[in-house]
């Protein structure tokens, strides 16, 4: 139930955090609501994962998907570019959260 949560709470920051840059400053009210409901539930569904599973993985977790996440919405939706090292960096982003679930012990697998 914990990487359920912890799915949420992701998806939740990264709806919230895509929709800060369109609230325009907090300017536009439709993607401000999104920005004040999305980071509410990130951080409540953050919460319930850190009962179990040790506050810096959770942390590890949920800042490095969220990045590799809204990098995608920042390429896709706001066709944002990236250099070489901005992607290379991102993806050593990405095998630290696999090194993370795939062979730490302190997760709990």
């Amino acid at each position: 139930m914990n990487y359920l949560w912890l799915s949420i709470a992701i998806i939740s920051e990264t709806i919230a955090t895509s929709e800060l840059k369109a609230s325009v400053g907090f300017t536009r009210i439709v993607p401000s609501i999104f920005v004040i409901i999305g980071y509410i539930s990130s951080f409540f569904f953050l919460s319930l994962t850190l009962k179990t599973i040790p506050i810096g993985v959770v942390y590890a977790i949920w800042s490095g998907v969220g990045i590799v996440l809204i990098t995608f919405v920042g390429l896709f939706i706001y066709h944002q570019k990236l250099d070489f090292l901005a992607i290379i960096g991102i993806v050593f982003i990405g095998f630290g959260v696999v090194i993370i679930n795939g062979f730490s012990r302190t997760v709990g697998h």
